[in-house]
Formats: structure tokens, C-alpha cells, sequence
């Protein structure tokens, strides 16, 4: 067993080149091999959100605080709230992030396939944040 006490890893910021706007990450857990599992909590900034990307083994998210907008290649643009709960299949593209009015935090949880956990793609624009593209 191995416990990692609140506050023991250093938050940091989330990669200039994946996301847009301000976004932080607090890793949770990156298990150790054989296992695949890694888990961050995510906070973004009203405005801020992914690039469009994909997970290999898939990807689940638990909302905890705010509002946001999730959106798969090709479907709908949806709102997610505090407490949802978001399934992304395995190679299934997509994007997540906060509302543009509102902080959004969600628990992040997918594996790593041969050392890579996402692929990413490119920015979702400001029309397909917006729903007007």
C-alpha cells in the first residue's frame, strides 16, 4: 500500500501546447508498472479547455466542481455539471473544458498504452467552442 498525503505532489501547470487558458493540474496517481492507471484533477479557468485529443484505453472524467462543455468528433457540444460523469471510449476524439463563464474541475482517470496515456491533436477553435462553427 502506498498512501500520498494531500498536498505531497506539486501542483503544476497544464502544457501551453494541449490546452487553452489557464489550466492546472494536481497529479493524484501515476501507478507503477504492470499497472497502466494515472489520475489527475484538472481545474480550468472560465474560457479554458483542451486540445481535441484522444486516449488509447479511453478515459473517464468525474466533474467535482462547476460547469463545463465536453464534445466528441462529429457529436453535439454538451454541458457538464458537478457530479456527471463523462465516458470517452478508446480512440474516441474529443475536448473538454470549463464553461466560458465558469471554473470547472474534474477528476481525470485513464491508462497508458505502450507509455502514452493521450494523443494529441489540434486546438479546438473559438467556433467550436462556441458552438457556432
Amino acid at each position: 500500500m502506498e498512501i500520498k498525503p494531500c498536498g505531497s505532489q506539486p501542483s503544476m501547470k497544464a502544457p501551453a501546447e494541449y490546452f487553452t487558458g489557464s489550466v492546472r493540474q494536481d497529479p493524484l496517481m501515476d501507478a507503477p508498472s504492470p499497472a497502466r492507471m494515472r489520475v489527475v484533477s484538472v481545474t480550468f479557468e472560465p474560457g479554458s479547455r483542451t486540445a481535441w485529443h484522444t486516449h488509447p484505453l479511453g478515459q473517464t472524467l468525474f466533474v467535482t466542481a462547476g460547469k463545463g462543455l465536453a464534445q466528441s468528433e462529429g457529436g453535439p457540444l454538451r454541458e457538464i455539471r458537478a457530479g456527471d460523469t463523462v465516458w470517452f471510449a478508446p480512440g474516441e476524439k474529443h475536448w473538454h473544458g470549463a464553461a466560458p463563464d465558469t471554473a470547472m474541475t474534474h477528476i481525470a482517470i485513464h491508462e497508458a498504452l505502450d507509455g502514452s496515456a493521450a494523443d494529441w491533436m489540434e486546438r479546438v477553435t473559438d467556433e467550436q467552442y462556441t458552438g457556432t462553427a
